[in-house]
């Protein structure tokens, strides 16, 4: 019976950490920052290795994903392969891949609260603590 409590214990812990919530927009997430920094990850979701690495070691982890909802305006850039997007959202990607120079996935542009470019992170390396204190040391 105790076992059944601490497993529903466990559960309701679980949904209390709600997945925070990503923008497809940059000019939008910047006009609502707030006093937040905007996080945009370039991905290709569906087929690069180590942006599917990144994703599950890294911003799906409940450590991530805390610091985030606190800290961040979150923006995924996609350019999938086996996923169809919208005709304006493909161009609109693609016209801020070219705006910000991205030459590789993953990776994120850390922009200030006014839109100004802070740093950016390539790559998949490192955990969501470390992860968490890149975005960190460009904010300042």
């Amino acid at each position: 019976m105790k076992s059944i409590f601490i497993i529903l214990a466990a559960a309701m812990l679980l949904a209390a950490v709600e997945e925070p919530v990503w923008n497809t927009s940059i000019p939008d997430a910047i006009t609502n920052a707030n006093g937040k920094i905007v996080f945009v990850l370039f991905s290709g979701s569906d087929w690069c290795s180590d942006c599917i690495k990144l994703k599950k070691n890294v911003i799906d982890t409940e450590a991530f994903s805390a610091y985030a909802k606190e800290n961040l305006i979150l923006v995924s850039i996609d350019f999938p392969k086996n996923k169809k997007l919208p005709d304006d959202l493909r161009r609109a990607n693609a016209e801020a891949k070219s705006n910000y120079n991205v030459r590789g996935y993953p990776t994120a542009i850390v922009l200030s609260p006014d839109g100004s470019i802070a740093g950016r992170i390539t790559g998949s390396k490192g955990t969501p603590d470390e992860y968490v204190q890149k975005i960190i040391a460009l904010k300042k």
